[in-house]
């Protein structure tokens, strides 16, 4: 795909200091989560905490998601990110001043520090991909979501290392004042960005019908709906994260360092292809390529069910990681490029409930189908239902099939929208 314009998108200073934001916001969060985890799992020996943990951060964040959305598209969305990443900044403070006392003193206060997070998760996951989208021009947005998507898969994947590394070295409190210096430099960055207009919004509109036009608005275009689908379904029954544990101590018997390379595998592959993708974005019969990247995922989901040797298996979650990463760098870029500005907090609120659902849901799933048909049957059994999916959705669709992200032109809605 050639771009219409040939500037490069890291030229732009305001799109550096957003990309440092999110890496260095990721890498602080993936750090604190896995630290949390093992300390928390470290003082009451509990399984179950760890489950708890992820609900309490999941349900305020879930819960406000649409609300949230609504808010970033009526306000300014740089204000909203200074103000949540402040949020996390002073948590991280706290679970370092905290993480000496935690043993003696119980678990309830750090639970209060992640329910806070979640609060703010609520707004910053609409504001921040809608806030990025006014960083750049509208024709290099495709790159951007590339380029967005590398950073991000890569602090991903280094973000646990890292904590597991200061937690190791440095214990809980050490681990905990890094991520707090990460946070500091990702709100100088966003700070360093310009403000940007105020997106247009109906003056008087209550929140309510803000929420219903913003869900009416993803409902009625099939590019939205369906790749949210897509993604929604493909997870919910084609992963196989939540068993590869069962898979390393059972059926390939590979211990767990064995257990550690296929964890890593599918975010090997994923950096590659996006990495790829930042020199050669997908723009031209996108529609096909995502609904392609999804079968061919659910392939080799399959292939990962019947293997039973350990390299197969290997290169088999790599393909799953190569053909999620085609498919999140199209869904990110459709999400940015098929929602006009002052609709991209919703769209995006509406995106995170369908991805919060799929991981949430997912994992459960894959536990009760693992109970009731053996680990290995319901694994390959999901990846012919993502097969199905996916068949489905191309027959429903046919406005996702045709989808060319070569085409920036906005889709507006088809009501009038009055700037406050």
């Amino acid at each position: 795909m050639s771009l219409p314009s040939s500037q490069n998108v890291l030229d732009l200073p305001e799109f550096r200091a957003m990309l440092l934001a999110a890496v260095t916001s990721t890498l602080a969060s993936r750090a604190v989560a896995l630290t949390l985890a093992y300390q928390l799992y470290q003082i009451t020996k509990n399984p179950l905490t760890l489950g708890l943990l992820g609900l309490v951060e999941a349900i305020p964040a879930l819960s406000l998601a649409l609300f949230g959305g609504v808010v970033a598209d009526r306000n300014d969305r740089r204000r909203i990110l200074l103000f949540t990443i402040s949020v996390e900044v002073i948590c991280a403070l706290c679970f370092a001043l905290y993480a000496p006392h935690a043993p003696t003193s119980g678990i309830w206060p750090l639970l209060s520090l992640i329910f806070v997070l979640g609060l703010a998760r609520g707004f910053s996951d609409p504001a921040l991909p809608a806030f990025q989208a006014q960083v750049v021009p509208r024709e290099l947005l495709l790159r951007a979501s590339a380029w967005r998507s590398s950073a991000g898969q890569a602090a991903s994947i280094a973000g646990p290392a890292l904590g597991g590394v200061l937690y190791a070295s440095i214990g809980a409190g050490g681990s905990y004042t890094f991520a707090f210096v990460l946070l500091l430099v990702s709100l100088g960055c966003v700070a360093f960005v310009k403000p940007k207009p105020v997106p247009r919004f109906k003056v008087g509109e209550p929140f309510v019908q803000s929420i219903k036009e913003g869900l009416a608005f993803v409902v009625q275009r099939q590019v939205l709906v369906g790749s949210m689908a897509l993604d929604l379904f493909s997870v919910l029954f084609g992963g196989a994260v939540a068993l590869l544990p069962i898979f390393a101590s059972d059926i390939l018997k590979v211990g767990p360092t064995g257990l550690g390379v296929l964890v890593s595998a599918p975010s090997v592959g994923a950096l590659a292809v996006m990495l790829y993708a930042t020199k050669h974005p997908p723009g031209k019969g996108a529609g096909r390529i995502l609904l392609s990247a999804i079968a061919g995922f659910g392939l080799s989901i399959m292939v990962f069910g019947f293997s039973r040797n350990f390299y197969l298996s290997v290169a088999a979650l790599i393909a799953t990681g190569i053909f999620d990463g085609i498919s999140m760098v199209i869904r990110s870029a459709t999400l940015q490029l098929k929602a006009p500005d002052h609709m991209r907090g919703r769209v995006n609120a509406v995106s995170g409930m369908f991805i919060g659902a799929s991981n949430e849901l997912g994992a459960f799933e894959s536990g009760v189908a693992a109970k009731l048909l053996g680990t290995a049957h319901s694994v390959w059994l999901g990846g012919i239902v993502t097969l199905i999916v996916v068949g489905v959705t191309a027959y429903l669709a046919p406005e996702l099939r045709a989808m060319d992200l070569t085409d920036i032109a906005e889709d507006l809605p088809n009501t009038t929208a009055e700037r406050s």
